[in-house]
């Protein structure tokens, strides 16, 4: 209860705070740069982690039982193309949305 207590505090002080530092003659600011790197790196990383993940526990399957080769190959590059993909569709809509 304490710590919703402190969360509603901060979150008035915010909301209080906003009008004090408005600025109405100011441009805006792009920040699509930012979003951008920010978006293109995390997917990057996070598939990487995934993709690391798969090959890893693919590796510790063909350790255990060697003869399931030819199905769990199929299924981790299957999983890999997936996760890729995610890192290709995130790029997508990255070109499209600074476009």
């Amino acid at each position: 209860m304490r710590k919703l207590q402190y969360l509603f505090m901060a979150l008035a002080a915010l909301c209080f705070a906003i009008p004090a530092f408005a600025d109405g003659g100011s441009p805006a600011i792009d920040m699509v740069p930012i979003g951008v790197g920010l978006g293109m790196g995390l997917a990057a990383g996070l598939c990487g982690l995934g993709q690391g993940r798969a090959v890893g526990s693919t590796t510790e399957a063909l350790a255990r039982n060697p003869g399931t080769r030819p199905a769990l190959l199929t299924f981790m590059i299957i999983g890999l193309a997936f996760i890729e993909s995610l890192t290709l569709f995130t790029f997508a809509m990255i070109i499209i949305k600074v476009k």
